[in-house]
């Protein structure tokens, strides 16, 4: 659900340091808000503060988010620790990988680009005689 931003409450935190705020907001404009953030009831937030700064650095006046119901503080804090803790960055030899992909995929070679035109043709071809 979309939520404005300006109804957020931002209480104490355990991270201090966000981070590059400017990547994740070039990001955010680029795909989009991939995953919500989590609030309250009363729209405290759980979870999810370097995407609200950076949204808010974009000038967006909604954010998508998940209200989750917390029966006390130390669930509160236990599902902020949880959800910083519990990811797994790429590794060097993942990102290189990814890194050759997108490079294949944006400069397909010479036989791949005319093989792919062979098939737009059909496809086309046969799209048009439905």
């Amino acid at each position: 659900m979309q939520v404005s931003i300006e109804d957020i409450k931002v209480k104490k935190r355990i991270r201090k340091d966000l981070g590059d705020i400017a990547s994740l907001a070039d990001s955010l404009k680029h795909f989009g808000q991939i995953n919500p953030i989590v609030i309250t009831n009363d729209n405290a937030l759980i979870a999810g503060e370097r995407r609200l700064e950076a949204a808010k650095s974009l000038g967006w006046r909604t954010i998508n988010a998940v209200v989750a119901e917390f029966p006390d503080k130390l669930s509160r804090l236990e599902y902020e620790v949880e959800e910083n803790i519990q990811r797994q960055d790429f590794n060097t030899e993942e990102i290189a990988e990814a890194t050759r992909r997108i490079y294949r995929l944006k400069n397909p070679s010479f036989f791949r680009r005319i093989l792919n035109a062979i098939i737009r043709f059909f496809s086309r071809l046969f799209r048009a005689g439905k």
